[in-house]
């Protein structure tokens, strides 16, 4: 299955949460597919979207929230999932796009192209719900469960190791931030 693929097909369901992806290629797909102002893209901070997005997760446990991370990402930062699994944020479903390689550096493989199961670590670490999808159809039905659950959830989500053709984005990233926090801090007022 391709990233973008997958991300199409849940992204009706992205309206009212607060996403967060990493760099590179999921950040440029998803604006690719349609920006909306609920969406934040932690540019130059690999390793960390699982953090942000347990921080919105905890700060605001009214407010659905959902991380578009990578495999490269996760294994420079697997205390991540230690910490995720402490806290368990009910409402934080921590997507894993596993394309085997660090696709917007150059294509070096991941530990993942060896055998490294990400989902069984995330389980392992203490995330009580934890699953690995090869097909949109899979990943569909497992996002959409994982946003009825209430629980915190990881999906590994298996992709080609393909991307876009350039990673450059059109929305500015310092605009980016401000936008962001509008839309939180509206979000809150709605939640009030």
């Amino acid at each position: 299955m391709k990233r973008i693929d997958a991300m199409r097909a849940v992204y009706p369901h992205l309206d009212g949460c607060a996403v967060v992806t990493i760099m590179g290629a999921v950040a440029a797909e998803l604006q690719a597919i349609g920006h909306q102002p609920n969406f934040f893209y932690l540019q130059h901070a690999m390793g960390l979207a699982s953090s942000m997005g347990l921080g919105l997760a905890l700060s605001r446990p009214a407010l659905g929230v959902v991380v578009f991370d990578g495999d490269g990402s996760v294994l420079m930062n697997l205390g991540g999932l230690t910490t995720l699994a402490r806290y368990r944020p009910a409402n934080l479903v921590h997507v894993i796009f596993d394309n085997e390689s660090l696709l917007s550096v150059g294509g070096f493989p991941t530990a993942t192209s060896t055998g490294t199961d990400l989902a069984g670590i995330a389980a392992a670490a203490g995330i009580p719900r934890t699953t690995t999808v090869r097909s949109v159809e899979a990943f569909a039905t497992a996002f959409g469960e994982a946003r009825a659950a209430g629980e915190l959830t990881t999906i590994v989500a298996k992709v080609e190791a393909v991307g876009p053709k350039a990673f450059v984005t059109e929305l500015s990233l310092l605009e980016n931030r401000f936008q962001f926090h509008r839309w939180m801090r509206d979000a809150g007022a709605r939640q009030t």
